[in-house]
């Protein structure tokens, strides 16, 4: 017995076959058409359980059709395809009702996966849509790293769910927060950022929860605080890793019970905000070490989500890059091109200053080189060669090859990621870290596992190496048997 219709539209012939054969085999009766008009009128008459259609079709756009569909139909799944792999295809997709949305090419077993849970789970009838006035894309990339963060915060926008963003300095992750804000049920409603690094430590409480008069030396006058403030609309809580223990009591009792005191007040005062928080942080780390609430890290992780440093989806630099040349000849700083001999030599460069690197180098490049093209050559004369640097010896009598020389090379590429701005607080547990991984990682293969030797030559208590094996969460190579 059949488990069901499914109305495909595409008008590409070959995945039209390849998805008929797929759905057929998987036990469903495929319907297939090229265009919008036909799969309209197979709606229309009530024929179908589902329907998967990719978004340009010869006569009308998918999107243009879908609010149509889910006003006459509003419980029919519709699975939405598409080769614009964008943040604004997945955006669009979720805003006008669609049950998911899969960038192509996508695995066919994934397809069967969705079409299956489709049919099994009530729709709702709400689309919850929004005009489409956003050319400008908030994120860029078509790597398979991205396409999943876009699918996760298409589902998102459509919820008040808590979210956690972790990822490297420089990943985008205020970016990704706007997104959430911009795109989701809170729109219109206040987006307020507070960077917790940024705040001296006393003052956080007051800058959270506003403060009455008198409250403490200094506050002449009430002040609202950001939670205030971002009533009605999300709060980003960045480099949340920096809150001090103090606050985060006073934040868990806002997450649990949904209201708050002033300092120096007395009456609770109810909130309606949507938190999402954001850190560099290896949090817990953090909570083992005692700097961080384990109760309040489960509250603010209800949704975790990672973001790729550079170096993992340097497919994208293309891409990013021909954004940030848009934008700058937008400025008046004149237009640009780059070949792709330079993209290349790019995409072998390790960002450690992630995407915020790259778009001061752009921004540079097009200010200090009249050439119509930039060239790799232009490349290598501002960045160093990642590959060579990875030659390091301790022991090298060269100054271009000693270990601190690298090192303060590549702090000072860091600096110069954040242009203006400082990068943010806790510098030197990152740097340290970084450092102490390989290290660690090294020593452990050349003494096959073996941590008391590892220590030995390491010159530091076997306890030390153990608490930082585990808060590196370094995997030990064990030694092999031998015959």
């Amino acid at each position: 017995m059949a488990k069901g219709t499914i109305l495909v539209a595409d008008d590409d012939s070959a995945i039209r076959t390849v998805l008929n054969q797929a759905l057929a085999r998987a036990g469903y009766i495929p319907r297939t058409t090229s265009n919008a008009a036909t799969l309209w009128r197979w709606v229309s008459q009530g024929e179908g359980d589902v329907v998967v259609t990719d978004v340009i079709m010869p006569d009308e756009n998918a999107f243009e059709l879908i609010p149509r569909i889910k006003k006459l139909r509003p419980e029919l799944p519709i699975i939405v395809m598409s080769a614009q792999n964008t943040l604004m295809t997945a955006l669009k997709a979720a805003e006008r009702g669609a049950y998911e949305y899969l960038p192509k090419p996508f695995d066919l077993n994934e397809l069967i996966n969705v079409v299956g849970r489709a049919m099994a789970e009530p729709q709702r009838s709400d689309s919850g849509s929004k005009p489409d006035d956003a050319e400008e894309l908030p994120l860029i990339g078509r790597s398979p790293a991205m396409q999943e963060i876009y699918r996760i915060l298409a589902r998102l926008t459509q919820t008040d769910l808590t979210v956690m963003i972790t990822g490297e300095s420089g990943t985008g992750k205020e970016l990704v927060a706007r997104v959430l804000h911009d795109h989701g049920r809170r729109r219109s409603g206040p987006f307020v950022a507070v960077n917790m690094a940024a705040i001296p430590r006393e003052l956080i409480e007051s800058e959270l929860f506003g403060h009455e008069k008198g409250a403490f030396t200094g506050a002449q006058a009430r002040m609202a605080g950001r939670f205030e403030q971002a009533e009605g609309g999300t709060l980003f809580l960045d480099e949340i890793g920096d809150m001090p223990l103090e606050a985060q009591t006073r934040l868990l009792r806002v997450l649990q019970e949904g209201e708050y005191t002033t300092v120096g007040g007395r009456t609770p005062v109810k909130t309606n905000v949507r938190i999402v928080a954001a850190t560099h942080r290896e949090l817990k780390s953090q909570i083992q070490q005692g700097l961080f609430r384990e109760d309040l890290y489960y509250r603010l992780n209800v949704v975790p989500l990672r973001l790729p440093p550079l170096r993992e989806r340097s497919n994208d630099i293309g891409d990013l890059v021909r954004h940030f040349l848009r934008i700058a000849a937008r400025d008046g700083l004149g237009e640009r091109r780059m070949e792709t001999a330079a993209i290349a030599r790019l995409q072998r460069y390790s960002w450690p200053g992630n995407i915020r690197e790259l778009e001061n180098l752009v921004r540079r490049l097009v200010a200090i080189y009249p050439q119509d093209v930039l060239t790799a050559d232009i490349i290598d004369l501002e960045i160093t060669d990642a590959s060579a640097e990875a030659n390091i010896s301790l022991d090298s009598a060269s100054d271009e090859d000693k270990l601190s020389e690298i090192i303060e090379r590549h702090l000072a590429r860091l600096f110069a990621s954040y242009g203006d701005q400082l990068p943010p607080y806790g510098l030197y547990e990152r740097i340290l870290r970084e450092v102490e991984q390989p290290l660690f990682s090294a020593a452990l293969v050349a003494t096959r596992g073996n941590q008391i030797k590892a220590a030995e030559l390491l010159g530091i208590n076997r306890n030390t190496l153990r608490s930082r094996i585990k808060s590196l969460n370094i995997q030990i190579m064990k030694d092999p048997v031998r015959s």
